[in-house]
């Protein structure tokens, strides 16, 4: 049985947008398409790992583009397909109750299975199932196509919200905690809220802490939500403490305890 392990990068989006849905911007992405397009060739396993939102569904469905889709925490569903199918997608297999009943069955049919796990997932029934293993990095390590999903999510959100926003959404300031999915999710609330009025932000606070309140200290508990917004606009806007300090007419000392009281949150000066 070959084995191999080919560290290559798939992200969620194309530097020009075509059906592979993937991005070309980084050499990295662009091996992750030789890579699929010799899988698409060939009649083995393979298994896909790595962080949420880095790609592996899209590049298991480029590979695999019609067949059907199944969670191995759907044991009995998944195990049913398997039965009944000549080739499936796996997904999230680290969550298989019975890993070994599921590569069982595999073995038993004539399928053709690309499944999908977390980063760093290891277990001998998969080595023993999968001929081919890729690894597929994070988004933190593909920098040339953190641009290109950027500006791909801004033309997606554009034509959902119907609004235009020429704003320059600072690459190092992303939110990658969960790669491409995290990064779409940030870029859709800009757009979300480019709107929004002050009674609309009202009702939104008004809305989260409904069920939230219920304490003798909530006062104090919920402040943040006021003053950390206000703080990293200001410093953002102002650049310098002492001009924030001056605007929100405060004492520059008064401003870094308010600041030290909020550690917790990340603050630009």
């Amino acid at each position: 049985m070959l084995k191999a392990t080919t560290d290559v990068a798939v992200p969620a989006a194309a530097a020009a947008v075509d059906a592979t849905n993937f991005v070309t911007a980084s050499h990295a992405s662009v091996e992750a398409l030789k890579t699929a397009n010799l899988l698409k060739s060939l009649s083995v396993n393979a298994l896909i790992s790595g962080e949420r939102g880095v790609g592996k569904k899209k590049l298991a469905q480029y590979i695999l583009p019609n067949a059907p889709l199944y969670s191995a925490e759907d044991f009995d569903e998944l195990i049913t397909e398997i039965q009944s199918s000549s080739e499936i997608i796996i997904t999230h297999v680290e969550h298989s109750p019975n890993l070994q009943r599921i590569a069982d069955e595999i073995e038993k049919s004539d399928i053709r299975v690309i499944a999908t796990c977390s980063r760093n997932y290891q277990a001998q029934v998969l080595d023993e199932l999968f001929d081919i293993t890729i690894e597929l990095p994070t988004l933190s390590e593909r920098e040339e196509d953190i641009t290109v999903l950027i500006e791909h999510f801004k033309k997606e959100a554009e034509s959902i919200f119907g609004v235009q926003d020429t704003f320059a959404f600072d690459a190092a300031h992303v939110d990658l905690s969960a790669n491409a999915s995290s990064l779409r999710r940030q870029l859709f609330l800009h757009y979300l809220l480019a709107d929004v009025d002050e009674s609309d932000l009202m009702e939104l606070l008004e809305k989260y802490l409904y069920d939230k309140l219920g304490s003798n200290n909530d006062y104090r508990e919920f402040l943040h939500l006021y003053e950390v917004p206000l703080i990293r606009a200001g410093l953002k806007k102002f650049r310098s403490q002492l001009k924030l300090a001056s605007v929100l007419g405060l004492n520059r000392n008064t401003l870094r305890k308010k600041i030290q009281e909020n550690s917790a949150y990340q603050f630009d000066d």
